[in-house]
């Protein structure tokens, strides 16, 4: 998809909120914008498309009735507004979209669900199976549990790769200005940029680094929620809410990005964005060779030195020799096993140390590589 005119016939769309688009000035959940925004998407519906929500503000919703001054800084303090926050917040979706004959069903996800093969199998499943169903699913990053290292950092990011997972056929991102513009949309003379056919034509417009003072993202990660889309084949559309209208039906509001790649093995995708690494294991030549040719685990004769505290099936970076990132992956052992196995064959680990030591450090089918290693430019 090319042309922003194709939205209004698009079968499945991911629609992505911000905080900043559902809350009052006074901290707490804005009812009119939230029922504004389901009447939008129960009219989707209506005409026969399906519709998958990522909402944030759990955790700005949970900031008035804990009489909190603003978005809390410590972790605790934070999972504790979102707990109280979410159930406020899913019940009034479930409200407003009851009175449009809608049921919804949440979804609440941290990127350990979705990067261990047998979590991310049940996040796509129950995805499908509740649009089979006629239901709406409501997708929210899980707050009130998670912590840095296992966040996605922000909805930006989890609606592209939900999009993905969906195989959606268009990305809308609702936030408070509308779509990208040629400079801070605050400086007099900048201007909207209503098409965008490769990141690469925006490569030197500068954009902020954080939102709303209730929000976690900014234009940096709406552009590298859209990066992820669009290398994907999903076409994206960034506005502000109260076009969301107008953006399904396709009309020239916000900025729309266009489609840059193919759809590539969904698992794949979230292993390459869906959570931080955990540490890194530096490989010799020869193993950089085999990595990224492409059909090759990586073997432990091939690692050189291991970084970072991990366990099986944590993601870690595969790092060259000259210090570029070669690939990203789903290493088999703790980082406190690697050590012993470094440099060795897995026939000389078989015969010392016996079965089970002479498996791959990571496996092909766990290893995503970086598009950006000057090995395949």
């Amino acid at each position: 998809m090319s042309d922003r005119s194709a939205l209004s016939g698009a079968r499945r769309v991911v629609v992505k909120i911000g905080s900043s688009s559902l809350t009052g000035p006074d901290g707490h959940l804005d009812l009119d914008a939230l029922r504004a925004l389901v009447g939008v998407l129960a009219a989707r519906r209506a005409a026969g498309g399906q519709v998958v929500l990522v909402t944030s503000g759990a955790v700005a919703a949970g900031i008035g009735p804990l009489g909190l001054p603003g978005r809390p800084r410590d972790v605790a303090t934070m999972q504790a507004a979102a707990s109280v926050g979410q159930g406020l917040l899913v019940a009034r979706y479930a409200e407003a979209f009851g009175a449009h004959g809608l049921g919804v069903g949440q979804i609440l996800l941290t990127a350990e669900d979705t990067v261990r093969r047998l979590r991310y199998r049940n996040a796509q499943r129950s995805l499908e199976r509740l649009l089979a169903l006629g239901v709406v699913p409501v997708v929210n990053e899980n707050d009130a549990v998670t912590t840095d290292e296992l966040r996605f950092g922000d909805n930006d990011r989890l609606a592209a790769l939900v999009s993905h997972l969906v195989r959606a056929d268009a990305m809308v991102l609702l936030t408070d200005v509308d779509g990208l513009h040629d400079g801070p949309p605050s400086r007099p003379g900048s201007r909207r940029i209503p098409y965008v056919g490769s990141l690469d034509e925006v490569a030197g417009v500068q954009v902020t680094t954080r939102g709303s003072a209730v929000g976690t993202g900014g234009m940096v990660t709406k552009l590298e929620s859209v990066r992820i889309a669009t290398g994907s084949g999903i076409p994206v559309v960034l506005t502000r809410a109260a076009n969301a209208a107008a953006a399904l039906a396709g009309e020239d509001v916000g900025t729309f990005f266009a489609s840059t790649g193919r759809r590539a093995s969904t698992r794949r995708l979230w292993i390459a964005h869906a959570a931080r690494a955990h540490g890194q294991l530096h490989l010799d030549e020869g193993a950089v060779r085999a990595v990224l040719g492409g059909r090759a685990s990586l073997l432990p004769a091939g690692v050189t030195s291991v970084e970072g505290d991990f366990e099986a099936g944590d993601p870690v970076e595969l790092v060259g020799p000259d210090g570029h990132v070669v690939a990203r992956g789903l290493v088999s052992y703790g980082a406190s096993e690697i050590p012993a196995l470094l440099g060795r064959s897995t026939y000389q680990l078989r015969e010392e140390l016996g079965e089970g030591y002479d498996r791959e450090v990571v496996h092909r089918d766990d290893l995503v590589l970086d598009s950006r290693h000057p090995g395949l430019r």
